[in-house]
């Protein structure tokens, strides 16, 4: 009788199974949203400390809850610093106390001026509390220690898209290796159709600065910037993405997950759901909860090597292993000065290289035989099993 098991994660009864069970995600995002409230609660009340500082009214700390995707294969071959963008239908920023730090091209002040226009939303000016220009940042920010004071001054940052390539360089890795990286967002105004029919970018009057967007534009593209989930690529076949916070419902956090899921597989993951092996969610500081697992561990069909074929791969590796050239080394001449006389110790090189030659052409012959050992055992296993599956049929 077959062991009883209870399923890590529940599939869909019809339909294609490359896609989530939201049941499966409210369940997984409830139970964690469960976990953090009441290791939370453990902690303050384990905790030996007390903060003097704090009040009753004090918010109580939130944590980031994470979704982390596994592929089958890297998803890209380089790290890449300038991050992807996926909309989500509940923001991370929607505090209107969330501070937004604004880097555009130059000169600044086009770009402060549309941000104080009439036409542009009052709610989303009073967050942007800085706008500063790229030639302001390398003459201001030139310490360390400035730019690290200019790091915790605000909560995001957001870039002008033409000039994001530029910033690594300048900001350094202390905005590089924090989760406040600059996120691009286009200030460009929208590309309209020529007397041609093509679609070009309006330029402007001078030539020596950049064409910006109208305020209403402006002020939309950061709201959508500012809504998006961030995603950070690296060769490596792991992406995590912030999706929420421990202050979220457990159905805002399944919605997140769905549409950062959807985002990744259909545009950043080459072959999509063909090449996802597991998507989890997870806290700081908890273990992962599936949420979906593949059936299969590899892309393609072809990727798949049978045990005769693998021994004959491994030893194809080592055999190339073992005919590595050896690197040519100057002959020691006698000190004489005549060139044409090879020293002993040269000699016995030679005769030690000759030995090795030997030594691994016998390893060789021994692992051919050994391979065709097993190959013929498993031939008479499987005949073995085709007799008794035989003589089962005829006894029923």
């Amino acid at each position: 009788m077959a062991p009883e098991f209870n399923a890590l994660t529940t599939r869909l009864a019809s339909g294609s199974p490359y896609q989530l069970d939201q049941s499966q995600t409210f369940r997984a995002s409830s139970a964690l949203l469960k976990h953090i409230s009441s290791e939370s609660d453990r902690k303050a009340a384990v905790s030996s400390t007390r903060n003097l500082l704090s009040t009753s009214s004090d918010i109580p700390d939130v944590e980031p809850v994470w979704l982390s995707l596994t592929t089958k294969k890297h998803i890209v071959d380089r790290h890449r610093l300038k991050p992807g963008k996926i909309p989500l239908p509940h923001s991370l920023n929607q505090s209107p106390t969330t501070t937004i730090c604004l880097i555009s091209c130059d000169p600044q002040r086009q770009v402060k001026d549309t941000i104080a226009h009439p036409s542009f939303p009052t709610a989303l000016s009073s967050r942007i509390t800085k706008v500063i220009g790229l030639s302001k940042i390398k003459a201001r920010y030139k310490s360390f220690e400035s730019r690290r004071q200019l790091l915790i001054d605000h909560d995001v940052f957001l870039a002008d898209a033409r000039v994001i390539t530029m910033l690594p360089k300048i900001l350094g890795k202390i905005f590089y290796q924090s989760p406040k990286q600059p996120i691009p967002v286009s200030l460009e105004p929208y590309k309209q159709t020529n007397a041609s029919g093509k679609r070009v970018t309006p330029k402007a009057a001078d030539e020596n600065t950049k064409t910006l967007a109208p305020p209403l534009q402006v002020a939309k593209e950061i709201e959508k910037t500012v809504n998006c989930a961030l995603v950070h690529l690296s060769p490596s076949n792991n992406t995590s993405v912030r999706v929420g916070y421990s202050s979220f419902t457990a159905q805002q956090i399944a919605d997140n997950v769905e549409a950062v899921v959807a985002g990744l597989a259909g545009k950043y993951i080459p072959q999509g759901w063909r090449n996802i092996r597991a998507v989890h969610v997870k806290g700081p500081n908890t273990m992962a909860l599936p949420i979906w697992l593949a059936g299969e561990l590899w892309v393609d069909e072809a990727d798949v090597l049978e045990k005769e074929e693998e021994s004959a791969k491994q030893f194809k590796i080592m055999a190339n292993q073992g005919n590595r050239k050896r690197k040519d080394r100057p002959l020691n001449i006698e000190p004489d000065g005549d060139a044409g006389v090879v020293t002993n110790r040269a000699k016995r090189e030679e005769a030690t290289v000759g030995e090795k030659e030997k030594k691994r052409r016998v390893e060789e012959t021994d692992l051919s035989t050994e391979i065709r050992e097993r190959r013929e055992k498993l031939r008479e296993q499987k005949k073995m099993e085709k007799a008794n599956m035989h003589g089962l049929e005829k006894a029923s």
